[in-house]
């Protein structure tokens, strides 16, 4: 049970004295007027105070198990006991240690995710779907709740019947579910025997995922965005085809034009509703191309070289000649293809986030 972040005493003192700080503005005359504000802090409070508990009761537990060894070292069972409460212990803290990784200023919140299928037509846009059920089933495991907000599909044919898929977009809420997946952003590269191949012919595929974080609202007095810099679409909302086609043109697509960047929405039933859900999509990319730009701008007074955040291949899905996933900036890998593509991701997820960003 060792890692260099974890919670020590004094980090444990500064979590207290956190709440006490919380708790002062509470007692605070108009505290309660602002109902949004008193929730985040009120919730934040909650946070802080079951994370001290957890490690409170867990040195509790640890020393409570040693004292028994050390009186009961002759008894079997007494032995065979502790040894059961260790494993549980080193699971509870291997599941808190994660979080204790989750610092940033978006990792608590929700993200968005979205899928777009690299060329190579059939093949990339099947690959794109099974990402999109990867991630789906993910989230599923870990207890999160997503949303499609919107989906270009592409040609079918695929596999078990599977639509292809050109892009799409997720929305995922859950608690750290933007701290947990942030870093899976990047290309992802799979090899296969193609099913869309009659000569059976192995081919590479390649899909780019991109994870946002849901930026508060305030970011629009922080980015400003000119009605002149955006070129609005509306088109009809539509699945594989036939009876998925929506009549009328309740979805929406924005292009940013100085930066090329594009956000839609066709999930809500309401053009109004799909176009400020596109906005918000929009807002979370402005907002960390501006942070990006920030970290290259102080890594080249450092002199350091930095590599870019998108377009890198982190991570390749090998279903033939062999069966590995490999990540390559962690080294993590499994032979055990059709449990990652089925949602597994947990291996993989935990190594990332301890890299230094």
């Amino acid at each position: 049970m060792k890692s260099s972040k974890l919670r020590t005493v004094f980090d444990l003192v500064k979590l207290k004295n956190k709440i006490s700080g919380f708790k002062e503005k509470t007692l605070k005359a108009g505290f309660w007027k602002h109902p949004q504000k008193a929730g985040e802090i009120t919730k934040e409070i909650s946070g802080i105070e079951e994370e001290v508990n957890f490690w409170q009761n867990l040195e509790k537990q640890i020393r409570e198990s040693l004292d028994l060894l050390k009186i009961s070292q002759s008894d079997p069972e007494i032995v065979k006991e502790i040894k059961t409460k260790y494993q549980d212990l080193q699971k509870a803290f291997k599941k808190e240690e994660s979080k204790v990784f989750l610092s940033g200023k978006y990792d608590k919140g929700p993200a968005l995710l979205s899928i777009l299928a690299g060329a190579g037509g059939q093949d990339s846009q099947d690959w794109a779907t099974m990402l999109l059920r990867m991630y789906e089933r993910y989230c599923q495991r870990k207890g999160f709740k997503t949303k499609i907000l919107h989906q270009s599909f592409g040609e079918g044919g695929g596999p078990d019947g599977r639509i292809g898929t050109k892009s799409a977009t997720l929305e995922i809420r859950g608690v750290n579910s933007y701290g947990f997946l942030k870093k899976e952003s990047g290309v992802h590269r799979l090899v296969r025997i193609s099913p869309f191949s009659p000569q059976k012919l192995r081919h590479t595929s390649f899909a780019l995922v991109e994870i946002l974080p849901e930026v508060e609202k305030e970011m629009e007095k922080e980015i400003k965005i000119k009605a002149e810099d955006l070129k609005i679409d509306f088109y009809r909302a539509s699945g594989p085809g036939g009876q998925y086609v929506n009549r009328r043109e309740t979805a929406v697509r924005i292009t940013h034009l100085p930066t090329g960047f594009v956000a839609s929405c066709q999930s809500e039933r309401l053009q109004g509703q799909n176009r400020e859900t596109a906005m918000k999509i929009l807002y979370a990319k402005l907002k960390l191309l501006k942070e990006k730009e920030k970290k290259e701008e102080l890594s080249q007074i450092k002199g350091k070289t930095v590599s870019a955040s998108w377009g890198n291949q982190i991570r390749s899905y090998v279903l033939h000649p062999y069966k590995l996933v490999k990540d390559l900036r962690t080294n993590v890998e499994t032979s055990g293809v059709e449990s990652v593509l089925d949602g597994n991701l947990d291996k993989f997820v935990e190594a990332e986030i301890k890299i230094g960003t």
